[in-house]
């Protein structure tokens, strides 16, 4: 056991006492950290033998490298576990870890949503492309890649204009093959009132489903019964979705669009509309308000300066009255 390197170590800890408690989605975090970011920094070093000091350099060699602060923390938060569980199955007399470490700052990402007079050219755009349907559901919903390609046709009320969040669609990155996970990366199930205009985007996805149902017959395969598949019946992969995507807004003068920024015009424009924190936490499916009000502090500073405006524009008008 004295031998044991902290790559083996922590090969064995995923194995054995990690992978089966997360899921799968951070259970392919986990793995990447491993194989790409501690095997090849401190992997050699023996797990009995590793310090505090060590650790350090090897946070800061990453910062040097460029890599962010929040990526530095998750990496910290692995070898933090991993470590915990040495000591805790005696593999370790003592944790490096124990003591304090600096981290770099963990820096908000800056959203960059599309503003109020590129949603009409972003709705031009897409008109004519394969995965349209995807992309407004997205915007007009907030709701992330793995939601929408893992969204069931058995969570989707068109009568009612409602649709549950309850799954998405992941890959095992040991396989390569994609499954739809139970759950939500919040591990919270929320149901989404949609605006009309999402109704007649799903829809329409629907009639080309059945469309290519019909032609397919006997290869036809979607167990899942999921909203947005191939020809087939086939799941849609996360590099075909991003690849027409970044081709489309390349196209439209805004290479710089994420996928994911589609969920940020969402929450943008609920906010600009008058939606209030709480409904679009809700709408989300953010853990708590703070993490909606840290992300999109930009927009609530807007809002306040408009209830500022109302305010003053109130006290002006009794003003007038007297």
């Amino acid at each position: 056991m004295n031998k044991l390197t902290v790559l083996q170590w922590l090969n064995e800890w995923f194995d054995v006492y990690e992978k089966r408690k997360v899921k799968q989605y951070t259970a392919n975090s986990y793995k990447t950290i491993i194989e790409k970011h501690i095997g090849p920094e401190i992997g050699n070093i023996k797990l009995q033998k590793l310090r505090n000091s060590d650790l350090q350099r090897f946070y800061n060699a990453l910062a040097d490298k460029g890599l962010s602060g929040k990526t530095i923390k998750n990496i910290d938060a692995v070898i933090s576990k991993a470590l915990n569980d040495a000591l805790k199955h005696g593999v370790i007399g003592s944790n490096p870890r124990s003591l304090n470490v600096e981290l770099p700052k963990v820096k908000q990402h800056e959203v960059s949503p599309l503003t109020d007079a590129e949603i009409p050219a972003f709705m031009a755009a897409i008109d004519n492309e394969p995965f349209r349907n995807v992309y407004a559901l997205a915007l007009f919903c907030g709701l992330r890649k793995g939601e929408c390609l893992g969204l069931s046709w058995d969570n989707v009320d068109l009568k009612n204009k409602r649709i549950t969040i309850s799954q998405q669609l992941q890959r095992n990155m040991e396989t390569g093959q994609y499954f739809v996970e139970k759950s939500t990366k919040s591990n919270r199930t929320r149901v989404i009132l949609m605006p009309p205009l999402t109704v007649d985007y799903l829809k329409a996805e629907k009639r080309k489903q059945d469309l290519n149902r019909m032609a397919a017959g006997e290869m036809w395969s979607n167990p899942d019964n999921l909203v947005f598949t191939d020809e087939v019946g086939r799941r849609i992969s996360f590099p075909t979705l991003n690849g027409q995507f970044k081709r489309m807004v390349k196209q439209m003068g805004r290479p710089d669009l994420r996928f994911h920024d589609l969920r940020h015009s969402a929450a943008t424009v609920a906010l600009a509309a008058g939606a209030d924190i709480k409904s679009v936490q809700q709408l989300l499916g953010h853990s708590s308000a703070s993490t909606t009000l840290n992300i999109y502090s930009h927009v609530t500073e807007k809002m306040k300066e408009d209830t500022a405006s109302r305010i003053q524009s109130y006290y002006d008008g009794l003003g007038q009255k007297a």
